[in-house]
């Protein structure tokens, strides 16, 4: 495809960015700008790239511009955790703006069929998203938004009148406003006078948890497709509303790195995104070359990141016909920092992202034609695909559990899925499903290609090496029966009300006031939210070790393992508020609780039975500091604070000896090195278990645990296989790679009588694991609730020595300690606040790990 490489581009050839702290240094010179447009320096304060911009400034540099200009609307999309504001700036002509409606409504006809043909392509403006650094830690993305919103705000002449007149630019200045912030403190803080470079620098190397993530320290870069940040909702339903053509993601990497933009490694393309969507990628790529020749820049492509996980933000594009594009520039981390090709400085990294989004801009401007063409075959293509397809419709749901139902319809939602709830009763394959308590997906729909990458499991890949998971497969995610129907199993009576905007059912207090007791079985997904917030009222609870049959104002009530009891005979707070507390919990956590009025069960155990095991409060801690994942932590701090509203204490490893652990009943210890602990803090964890306490550890910390005697089990012996004598020099890092399980799904086996099993009315569960931490069972054969099978892999990469290595593994077990218990998971059961149906694992743990019997430990 023939391009010219304009006088834009040219301008940069003999421009020097090095420590550069004046706007005309990084601006075209081809062009003349409007001064009534304020520049950065006069809202920030500073010259871009003199100092880190801290939020509130971006903030309040993106509305300055938007007041100012007619070619500028700005909208707050959402709030993260902290309260700062995400924006989307739409930039313009002042026509298109009045037309607005219009070129939308045009834009989404690329997805109908029945009214793309009629659309004249070439006269359509080309919509463009620039996002930037998603990872807070990752600052030049953002650094470049001011000069890409003043550049498009203010610069005059007939090259951006056309450049405005065939596009509409969303700039979104900061994907993740509250790392962004925190990383700017930092770096400034330790900003000097005089220029320090050394890499050994403080200003260079964050404390944890550091700025790549959100307020809760996750990686809002694999939230795409989960959404369960307020980051990431709000976005996605951005993406929707304008539906892009092309859609960019500025990150950094490591400082000796060059520059890299996409395509990616081209065997790493997830199937399902066709390859006119890499063939367009590459044709923007040139674009991207030219930009950065002609500066004299060093950069790749088609080497070390890939395209197949549709959580990541230049992925989830791609299966919905946008070209998503991900640039990575060599970070400074700081202001500037020494390299193997020299000084990068922090001006020099905001250039090159500078560089690429005009340089993606005028890509698009100059191929929207090709790209609207792309859009349209693609739906059509695909809905042809969808109308001949085997599958009709899924049905998926468990009728036990409202709260899971819940979760996943939202997750769909936020992605333009149709759904329905479930009409009727409805049995098939030894699956059952009821009415109003699953969902009916019909295939044949506009996001037919996004509902199948969701539903897929696919064990065969062209490469053996993931950058990501590679594979989510999302029933199995949360732990829910699924059927895909045939044309010959579905009809339309199976479509009960359209689902638009889901809505978790609230429960209720079955029977009204009872003057005895109150139950609730443990399988809804807020039942633990519900028993915390009795026992934080000081109400006495106790757990079911054994189901019960009780009469209730509906009759008989079987109530199952884990289900929770509420005695009014024993209890020191006033009924009056147990009632009310308990209403509040049915109506806002979707549980069904039932007033009891006799203690004699109609089967099963009594109420006063030995069985029903009292329970204490959790009083939680979690270690956390250098050295811990804190990806991990804050999985396990949201799952706490957000879903079960129980308060956790994060303590900094370092600070272990000096606190007192009598406050806790419950101590977590996730991924890390816990190797620097000081010999006192052990003996005082140690202690502290041998009394009563239930420690938790999850993956390498159970190794940590191993070796500091406090549990017994073995390491999996790894089996022989031939090694050649000589292997070519260039497979090295191939053929390590293949033996890395980046993520995969498996068939486990739980016992539901067991405490860490209660909830759950399936033995089958499916467990998700990305280690290769492969342990022997434990010798105790009730130690061992929940393992990987015999016939282990479901879904994702293993390589056929590892597949040997997870069969019939322990993924959780039990082991006594003096009067305490250790709980080891050694796949994650949080895994990214999205892995639902492993919660109640951890929630058990939480709630029941004391009462685990001595006997059944190892």
């Amino acid at each position: 495809m023939k391009k010219v490489i304009t006088t834009l581009l040219i301008s940069f050839l003999l421009v020097s960015i090095s420590n550069a702290q004046n706007l005309f240094d990084y601006l075209p010179g081809d062009i003349t700008y409007n001064e009534t447009i304020p520049t950065p320096a006069e809202i920030l304060g500073h010259e871009v790239g003199e100092w880190h911009i801290t939020h509130d400034k971006l903030v309040q540099y993106m509305y300055a511009v938007a007041e100012a200009s007619e070619r500028v609307t700005i909208h707050e999309y959402a709030r993260t955790y902290e309260g700062r504001p995400l924006l989307l700036l739409a930039i313009t002509s002042p026509e298109n703006h009045a037309n607005l409606d219009q070129i939308m409504e045009n834009h989404h006809a690329l997805t109908d069929p029945d009214r793309s043909s009629q659309l004249d392509i070439e006269s359509m403006p080309v919509v463009v998203n620039l996002g930037k650094s998603v990872h807070g830690n990752e600052p030049s993305g953002s650094n470049s938004a001011p000069l890409v919103a003043y550049y498009f705000s203010a610069g005059e002449g007939e090259k951006i009148d056309a450049i405005l007149n065939h596009s509409i630019i969303l700039l979104d200045p900061s994907l993740n406003p509250d790392g962004l912030n925190r990383f700017a403190t930092w770096v400034n803080m330790h900003k000097s006078a005089t220029t320090v470079t050394d890499p050994a620098s403080r200003e260079f190397n964050e404390v944890w948890p550091n700025g790549r993530t959100n307020h809760y320290w996750f990686d809002l870069n694999r939230d795409w497709m989960p959404v369960v940040h307020p980051e990431s909702r709000g976005r996605i339903n951005m993406f929707h509303k304008w539906r892009p053509n092309v859609l960019t993601d500025h990150h950094e990497m490591g400082t000796n790195a060059t520059y890299f933009f996409q395509p990616g490694i081209p065997d790493r393309t997830h199937p399902l995104t066709p390859q006119i969507n890499q063939d367009l990628t590459a044709a923007i790529a040139e674009y991207h070359a030219d930009a950065l020749d002609a500066v004299q820049a060093l950069y790749y492509t088609k080497e070390s990141f890939d395209d197949f996980y549709y959580g990541k933000g230049s992925t989830y594009p791609d299966i919905f016909g946008t070209i998503g594009i991900l640039f990575e520039q060599a970070s400074s981390r700081g202001h500037a920092q020494e390299s193997v090709h020299g000084v990068v400085d922090f001006p020099f990294t905001i250039r090159n992202q500078f560089l690429t989004s005009l340089s993606t801009v005028d890509a698009s401007v100059a191929l929207r034609a090709d790209l609207h063409e792309y859009r349209r075959s693609f739906y059509r293509d695909m809905l042809e695909e969808a109308s001949g397809a085997q599958t009709r419709a899924i049905i998926v749901g468990d009728y036990n559990d409202s709260g899971r139902n819940f979760h996943l319809a939202d997750l769909l939602s936020h992605h333009n899925v149709e759904m329905y709830e479930l009409a009727q009763d409805f049995e098939i394959d030894g699956k059952e499903f009821k009415q109003g308590r699953a969902l009916v997906i019909p295939t044949e729909q506009t996001e037919y290609k996004f509902i199948e990458a969701m539903f897929e499991t696919r064990i065969e890949f062209p490469d053996s090496l993931f950058y990501d998971i590679s594979t989510w497969t999302l029933p199995f995610a949360f732990n829910m029966p699924y059927v895909e129907l045939t044309s010959r199993q579905f009809n339309q009576n199976l479509l009960g009300d359209l689902i638009i905007e889901p809505q978790l059912p609230a429960g209720e207090v079955v029977g009204g006031k009872s003057s005895y007791a109150y139950m609730f079985e443990w399988d809804e997904y807020y039942a633990p939210r519900t028993l915390y917030r009795l026992q934080n009222l000081g109400v006495r609870t106790k757990v079911a070790s054994r189901p019960t049959t009780v009469n209730t104002s509906e009759g008989p009530k079987e109530f199952g393992y884990g289900s929770i009891l509420v005695s009014l005979g024993i209890q020191d707070v006033d009924e009056d508020r147990i009632y009310e507390t308990l209403a509040i919990a049915a109506e806002e956590d979707g549980v069904h609780i039932y007033s009891i009025h006799r203690g004699l069960a109609a089967a099963g155990v009594d109420l006063g039975s030995p069985s029903m095991n009292i329970l204490e409060k959790p009083s939680v801690a979690i270690l956390a500091g250098a050295g811990i994942s804190n990806l991990e932590v804050g999985e396990i701090w949201h799952q706490l604070d957000q879903r079960y509203r129980i308060p956790l204490t994060i303590i900094d490893k370092h600070r272990l000896g000096n606190v007192d652990l009598n406050r806790y009943n419950r101590i977590i210890m996730t991924q890390g090195n816990y190797n620097d602990l000081s010999d006192g803090a052990v003996n005082e964890l140690k202690r502290w278990v041998r009394g009563g306490g239930v420690l938790i550890v999850q993956r390498s910390a159970i190794n940590w645990a191993r070796n500091q005697d406090m549990i017994s089990i073995d390491q999996k012996e790894r089996v022989e296989t031939d090694q050649p004598q000589h292997l070519p020099y260039i497979d090295m890092q191939a053929t390590r790679g293949a033996q890395v399980i980046g993520g995969s799904i498996f068939n486990g086996m739980l016992d539901i009588t067991h405490p860490l099993g209660y909830g759950y009315k399936r033995s089958e569960i499916h467990i998700f694991r990305n280690s290769t931490n492969f342990l022997e069972k434990p010798e105790n054969p009730w130690a061992n609730p929940l393992y990987i099978t015999n016939d282990p892999l479901v879904s994702g990469y293993i390589s056929d020595q590892n597949l040997e290595m997870v069969a019939d593994t322990p993924s959780a077990f039990v082991s006594g300690y003096g009067s305490g218990r250790i709980i080891s998971f050694v796949d994650n059961p949080n895994f990214r606040a999205f892995w639902y149906g492993k919660n109640k694992l951890f929630a058990n743990a939480l709630f029941f790990g004391n009462t685990i019997h001595g006997a059944t430990t190892n």
